[in-house]
């Protein structure tokens, strides 16, 4: 984890519990990361207020971000900072992702933390679309955090596609288990990986009388098995750590997630963007959407953010 020497805090108002600032406040005593806590404002009723001049407008404006500052001063003397390297910013701006990104952008951060909400009813996190932007374009890390701490020996989990023969594929594996495994060190946590791989496909046996469904599901699981056999073995992970289930991996992950009691899952994104991430999805966003512990995701090491 000392990968992670700058990082990008969202300060987040609504947030009563401020998770975000308590986590990276976490990862920075066990790293000595330098923290820059970000907000981002905005009020149209500033921009529309046709009384005053352009002049009276900047200053409102100014005085704004001025007493918000302040407000996130004060707010942090209620945390723990001794030791902690940590700096502030306000910026007026009508779309915080991009405000977001173009300060990860500027300080160069090497990871992005913000706090999720989580639906009661479900227990399952509750992302907002700032979220679903982030995940998509940020291009560093993004850490989105949910209450519970990350205690000392605890469980992390690695999702890849162990069966994949496309390089894109395996280099996002790698990357995903570094990364997992720099945590968990830090953490003296266990990793463990998982991987889906999917049922057999039932409407080729009702067409070709002759397929035999039986012998494909158990090629197709032995294929599996033996591609995370291979890939554990090179990050030196044991066997009773190394996860291969049939099913849908936003069923399996999350499922898996909760009988390990995991603290964090790290998963790669492709940071699909436009028309096709809206008709088409993410299958790390499916996932996203079903887990009830803290999320990492990583973007393949040549991902460019679309936000300038």
């Amino acid at each position: 984890m000392e990968r992670f020497k700058r990082i990008l805090v969202v300060v987040d108002p609504a947030d009563e519990e401020h998770k975000a600032i308590n986590r990276s406040l976490h990862i920075a005593r066990l790293t000595q990361a330098k923290i820059s806590l970000f907000l981002s404002i905005y009020d149209f009723s500033y921009e529309m207020t046709t009384m005053l001049s352009r002049d009276e407008r900047d200053t409102m404006r100014t005085n704004l971000i001025a007493d918000r500052r302040a407000w996130v001063a004060d707010l942090l003397e209620g945390f723990d900072t001794e030791g902690v390297d940590i700096d502030i910013t306000v910026v007026w701006h009508n779309r915080p992702f991009e405000a977001i990104i173009e300060h990860v952008q500027k300080l160069e951060a090497d990871l992005l933390v913000k706090a999720t909400q989580v639906q009661p009813s479900f227990q399952n996190l509750l992302f907002t679309p700032t979220d679903w932007h982030l995940l998509r374009k940020a291009p560093c890390p993004v850490l989105l955090v949910k209450e519970h701490a990350w205690p000392q020996h605890g469980q992390v989990l690695a999702a890849i596609h162990s069966g994949s023969e496309e390089q894109e594929h395996k280099t996002l594996n790698d990357r995903v288990v570094d990364t997992a495994q720099a945590i968990t060190q830090v953490l003296n946590a266990s990793l463990h990986l998982v991987n889906a791989y999917p049922t057999a496909p039932i409407n080729v046996a009702v067409e070709i009388p002759e397929f035999d469904v039986t012998q494909y599901s158990d090629e197709l699981e032995r294929h599996h098995k033996n591609a995370m056999a291979n890939f554990a073995r090179k990050h030196r992970i044991p066997s009773s750590q190394q996860h291969v289930e049939q099913g849908l991996p936003e069923q399996v992950i999350p499922d898996l997630a909760k009988r390990l009691d995991a603290e964090l899952v790290v998963l790669g994104t492709k940071g699909r963007t436009g028309f096709s991430a809206a008709l088409l999805g993410n299958t790390a966003e499916h996932v996203l959407e079903r887990l009830n512990c803290d999320v990492l995701a990583i973007k393949p090491a040549d991902f460019k953010s679309p936000v300038a």
